[in-house]
């Protein structure tokens, strides 16, 4: 049997698979292309973006997270506010029914923003985007951790915002 040491690994999350706290949204097609719409207003949103990888319980083996690059589009007016935030949520192995917190979250501040997207108004800017978010210091997921991005979101009342999906980029090593 032989060992995987893959450097080069990527995961699409689909637009359906990107969860939204507020707005009305309408999964569409166009020429084959998939994207999650949002009816444009004035207010805000927040997009959960799922980091799906593997985990593992041994150290330096499994999934390896390197980077996340969101896919959107803003259309007809610029938003007036974003921001893309990577969290890690820690699971707890001793919280029982009632007597604990199963899950805590922490935002991961040791990353990097693409030149194209590295300030808010290049963030929420009428275009289509591929905001790339980088880990200083890629880390393995270990089997009692999960990872999320969050865009945070207020857009102007004719602000149209479609979610293309997500690129995880990631080391693969078992």
């Amino acid at each position: 049997m032989g060992y995987v040491h893959d450097t080069a690994m990527c995961r699409f999350v689909p637009p359906n698979l990107i969860g939204n706290s507020a707005g009305t949204w309408t999964l569409s097609v166009a020429s084959n292309i998939w994207s999650n719409d949002r009816t444009a207003a004035a207010a805000s949103f927040v997009s959960y973006i799922p980091i799906l990888l593997n985990s593992n319980t041994a150290a330096l083996k499994g999934s390896k997270l390197v980077s996340v690059e969101f896919m959107y589009e803003i259309t007809t007016a610029a938003c007036t506010a974003f921001t893309l935030k990577l969290y890690k949520d820690t699971f707890s192995v001793t919280a029982a029914s009632g007597s604990g917190t199963i899950n805590t979250v922490a935002e991961v501040t040791a990353v990097t923003y693409d030149a194209g997207h590295d300030t808010a108004a290049e963030l929420y800017a009428v275009d289509q985007h591929r905001a790339v978010l980088t880990l200083t210091t890629p880390v393995f997921i270990d089997n009692d951790e999960g990872y999320h991005v969050e865009a945070a979101v207020t857009a102007a009342a004719t602000s149209v915002f479609k979610i293309y999906g997500a690129l995880i980029n990631y080391t693969l090593r078992v």
